[in-house]
Protein backbone atom coordinates (compact mmCIF):
# COMPACT_ATOMS: atom_id res chain seq x y z
CA UNK A 1 0.00 0.00 0.00
CA UNK A 2 1.31 3.41 -0.96
CA UNK A 3 1.47 6.09 1.72
CA UNK A 4 0.48 8.74 -0.81
CA UNK A 5 -3.09 9.97 -0.61
CA UNK A 6 -4.74 9.82 -4.09
CA UNK A 7 -6.67 13.07 -3.73
CA UNK A 8 -7.91 13.37 -7.32
CA UNK A 9 -9.14 9.77 -7.44
CA UNK A 10 -10.86 10.09 -4.05
CA UNK A 11 -12.54 13.32 -5.18
CA UNK A 12 -13.89 11.61 -8.32
CA UNK A 13 -15.12 8.58 -6.38
CA UNK A 14 -16.87 10.78 -3.81
CA UNK A 15 -18.51 12.97 -6.45
CA UNK A 16 -19.77 9.88 -8.30
CA UNK A 17 -21.06 8.25 -5.12
CA UNK A 18 -22.81 11.35 -3.83
CA UNK A 19 -24.93 11.56 -6.96
CA UNK A 20 -26.64 8.36 -5.87
CA UNK A 21 -27.60 9.74 -2.43
CA UNK A 22 -30.36 12.10 -1.33
CA UNK A 23 -27.53 13.93 0.46
CA UNK A 24 -25.70 14.73 -2.78
CA UNK A 25 -26.66 18.40 -2.89
CA UNK A 26 -25.67 19.06 0.70
CA UNK A 27 -22.35 17.28 1.05
CA UNK A 28 -19.20 19.38 0.33
CA UNK A 29 -16.89 17.10 -1.66
CA UNK A 30 -13.67 19.02 -0.95
CA UNK A 31 -14.23 18.96 2.82
CA UNK A 32 -15.02 15.24 2.74
CA UNK A 33 -11.78 14.63 0.82
CA UNK A 34 -9.90 16.68 3.44
CA UNK A 35 -11.42 14.50 6.16
CA UNK A 36 -10.34 11.28 4.45
CA UNK A 37 -6.84 12.67 3.85
CA UNK A 38 -6.54 13.44 7.56
CA UNK A 39 -7.90 10.03 8.53
CA UNK A 40 -5.48 8.33 6.12
CA UNK A 41 -2.53 10.19 7.67
CA UNK A 42 -3.49 9.46 11.28
CA UNK A 43 -4.44 5.88 10.49
CA UNK A 44 -0.84 4.96 9.67
CA UNK A 45 0.25 5.76 13.23
CA UNK A 46 -2.83 5.19 15.36
CA UNK A 47 -4.84 2.47 13.58
CA UNK A 48 -8.13 4.36 13.81
CA UNK A 49 -9.83 2.26 11.13
CA UNK A 50 -9.39 -1.24 9.75
CA UNK A 51 -10.03 0.17 6.27
CA UNK A 52 -6.60 1.31 5.07
CA UNK A 53 -7.05 2.21 1.39
CA UNK A 54 -8.41 5.74 0.79
CA UNK A 55 -10.57 4.66 -2.17
CA UNK A 56 -12.11 1.90 -0.06
CA UNK A 57 -12.93 4.50 2.62
CA UNK A 58 -15.19 6.36 0.18
CA UNK A 59 -18.08 3.85 0.11
CA UNK A 60 -17.36 2.03 3.38
CA UNK A 61 -17.00 5.16 5.51
CA UNK A 62 -18.27 8.36 3.89
CA UNK A 63 -21.08 7.22 1.58
CA UNK A 64 -22.30 4.71 4.15
CA UNK A 65 -22.43 7.46 6.79
CA UNK A 66 -24.22 9.92 4.50
CA UNK A 67 -26.87 7.35 3.59
CA UNK A 68 -28.38 8.12 7.02
CA UNK A 69 -28.57 11.88 6.42
CA UNK A 70 -32.17 11.92 5.09
CA UNK A 71 -33.31 10.25 8.32
CA UNK A 72 -31.64 12.70 10.74
CA UNK A 73 -34.11 14.96 12.49
CA UNK A 74 -33.82 18.04 14.67
CA UNK A 75 -30.91 20.32 15.45
CA UNK A 76 -28.94 18.21 17.97
CA UNK A 77 -27.34 14.84 17.17
CA UNK A 78 -25.28 12.51 19.34
CA UNK A 79 -22.99 10.00 17.61
CA UNK A 80 -22.36 7.15 20.06
CA UNK A 81 -19.10 5.21 19.80
CA UNK A 82 -18.10 7.39 16.88
CA UNK A 83 -14.56 5.98 16.54
CA UNK A 84 -12.91 7.95 13.74
CA UNK A 85 -15.94 10.22 13.44
CA UNK A 86 -18.35 7.94 11.62
CA UNK A 87 -21.05 8.75 10.84
CA UNK A 88 -20.87 12.02 12.78
CA UNK A 89 -18.29 13.98 10.77
CA UNK A 90 -19.80 13.29 7.33
CA UNK A 91 -23.23 14.16 8.76
CA UNK A 92 -21.88 17.39 10.27
CA UNK A 93 -20.38 18.32 6.91
CA UNK A 94 -23.62 17.48 5.13
CA UNK A 95 -25.72 19.56 7.54
CA UNK A 96 -23.82 22.59 8.87
CA UNK A 97 -26.93 23.64 10.82
CA UNK A 98 -26.74 20.43 12.87
CA UNK A 99 -24.90 20.46 16.21
CA UNK A 100 -23.09 17.11 16.43
CA UNK A 101 -21.60 15.62 19.60
CA UNK A 102 -19.05 12.86 18.93
CA UNK A 103 -18.84 10.49 21.90
CA UNK A 104 -16.12 7.87 22.29
CA UNK A 105 -14.24 6.28 25.18
CA UNK A 106 -10.96 5.80 23.26
CA UNK A 107 -8.44 8.56 23.94
CA UNK A 108 -6.46 8.31 20.71
CA UNK A 109 -9.66 8.48 18.70
CA UNK A 110 -10.98 11.53 20.53
CA UNK A 111 -7.61 13.24 19.98
CA UNK A 112 -8.00 12.63 16.26
CA UNK A 113 -11.58 13.91 16.37
CA UNK A 114 -10.55 17.17 18.04
CA UNK A 115 -7.82 17.64 15.44
CA UNK A 116 -10.26 16.94 12.61
CA UNK A 117 -12.81 19.40 14.01
CA UNK A 118 -10.12 22.08 14.19
CA UNK A 119 -8.54 21.39 10.80
CA UNK A 120 -11.62 21.01 8.62
CA UNK A 121 -12.88 23.27 10.42
CA UNK A 122 -16.15 22.14 11.97
CA UNK A 123 -17.69 24.73 14.26
CA UNK A 124 -20.78 22.52 14.68
CA UNK A 125 -18.88 19.54 16.14
CA UNK A 126 -18.13 18.84 19.82
CA UNK A 127 -16.02 15.92 21.05
CA UNK A 128 -16.69 14.10 24.34
CA UNK A 129 -14.31 11.47 25.77
CA UNK A 130 -16.52 9.18 27.86
CA UNK A 131 -18.58 6.01 27.85
CA UNK A 132 -22.24 6.30 26.96
CA UNK A 133 -23.52 4.46 30.02
CA UNK A 134 -21.58 6.63 32.49
CA UNK A 135 -21.58 10.03 30.73
CA UNK A 136 -22.85 12.46 33.41
CA UNK A 137 -25.00 14.81 31.36
CA UNK A 138 -28.51 16.19 31.46
CA UNK A 139 -28.44 17.16 27.77
CA UNK A 140 -31.10 15.89 25.38
CA UNK A 141 -30.77 15.11 21.68
CA UNK A 142 -33.24 14.99 18.81
CA UNK A 143 -31.31 12.13 17.18
CA UNK A 144 -28.95 9.58 18.72
CA UNK A 145 -27.08 7.55 16.10
CA UNK A 146 -24.68 4.61 16.27
CA UNK A 147 -22.95 2.77 13.44
CA UNK A 148 -22.41 -1.00 13.86
CA UNK A 149 -21.91 -0.51 17.58
CA UNK A 150 -23.96 -2.92 19.66
CA UNK A 151 -27.23 -4.79 19.95
CA UNK A 152 -30.32 -2.65 19.52
CA UNK A 153 -31.70 -3.35 22.98
CA UNK A 154 -28.41 -2.33 24.62
CA UNK A 155 -28.21 0.88 22.60
CA UNK A 156 -31.78 1.81 23.54
CA UNK A 157 -31.20 0.98 27.19
CA UNK A 158 -28.08 3.15 27.46
CA UNK A 159 -29.08 6.08 25.24
CA UNK A 160 -32.83 6.41 25.79
CA UNK A 161 -32.27 8.78 28.71
CA UNK A 162 -30.60 11.25 26.35
CA UNK A 163 -33.52 11.64 23.92
CA UNK A 164 -35.53 14.83 23.72
CA UNK A 165 -39.30 14.58 23.51
CA UNK A 166 -40.15 13.14 20.10
CA UNK A 167 -36.53 12.14 19.57
CA UNK A 168 -35.24 9.05 17.81
CA UNK A 169 -32.44 6.50 17.95
CA UNK A 170 -30.89 5.45 14.63
CA UNK A 171 -28.88 2.22 14.55
CA UNK A 172 -26.86 1.70 11.35
CA UNK A 173 -26.31 -1.99 10.74
CA UNK A 174 -25.50 -4.64 8.19
CA UNK A 175 -27.83 -7.60 8.63
CA UNK A 176 -30.44 -6.98 11.33
CA UNK A 177 -31.81 -9.96 13.25
CA UNK A 178 -34.78 -8.78 15.34
CA UNK A 179 -34.86 -12.04 17.30
CA UNK A 180 -31.27 -11.56 18.46
CA UNK A 181 -31.30 -7.79 19.00
CA UNK A 182 -34.67 -6.94 20.52
CA UNK A 183 -34.90 -9.69 23.13
CA UNK A 184 -34.39 -7.29 26.02
CA UNK A 185 -35.90 -4.20 24.40
CA UNK A 186 -37.91 -2.51 27.11
CA UNK A 187 -41.62 -1.99 26.69
CA UNK A 188 -42.56 1.47 25.49
CA UNK A 189 -40.34 1.44 22.39
CA UNK A 190 -41.15 0.76 18.76
CA UNK A 191 -38.79 0.28 15.83
CA UNK A 192 -38.84 0.32 12.03
CA UNK A 193 -36.21 -1.04 9.63
CA UNK A 194 -35.18 0.96 6.54
CA UNK A 195 -32.95 -0.67 3.89
CA UNK A 196 -29.99 1.45 2.79
CA UNK A 197 -28.35 1.35 -0.61
CA UNK A 198 -24.77 2.61 -0.76
CA UNK A 199 -23.05 3.19 -4.09
CA UNK A 200 -19.98 0.96 -4.43
CA UNK A 201 -20.81 -1.12 -1.34
CA UNK A 202 -21.94 -4.69 -1.96
CA UNK A 203 -22.67 -5.49 1.67
CA UNK A 204 -26.19 -5.49 3.11
CA UNK A 205 -26.95 -2.27 5.00
CA UNK A 206 -29.98 -1.05 6.93
CA UNK A 207 -31.01 1.59 9.41
CA UNK A 208 -33.18 0.76 12.42
CA UNK A 209 -35.19 3.73 13.67
CA UNK A 210 -36.42 3.56 17.27
CA UNK A 211 -38.89 5.84 19.03
CA UNK A 212 -40.87 5.78 22.23
CA UNK A 213 -44.27 4.29 21.61
CA UNK A 214 -46.73 6.99 20.61
CA UNK A 215 -44.09 9.59 19.73
CA UNK A 216 -44.23 10.32 16.00
CA UNK A 217 -42.20 13.24 14.71
CA UNK A 218 -43.50 15.50 11.94
CA UNK A 219 -40.15 14.75 10.27
CA UNK A 220 -41.14 11.07 9.66
CA UNK A 221 -41.09 11.14 5.87
CA UNK A 222 -38.84 8.22 4.86
CA UNK A 223 -39.46 4.52 4.66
Amino acid sequence: MSDAFPRAAVHRALADGLRSLDAAGAAPVDALVDYLALLHRWNRAFNLSAVREPLAMVPRHVLDSLSALPYVEGAHLLDVGTGAGLPGIPLALGRPDLHVVLLDSNGKKTRFLRQAAADLPLANVEVVHDRLERWPTDRRFDTVIARALTRLDGLVRDSGRLLASGGQILAMKGRFDPGAETGELETGWTYRVHPLRVHGLDAERCLVRVRRTGEISTGETHG
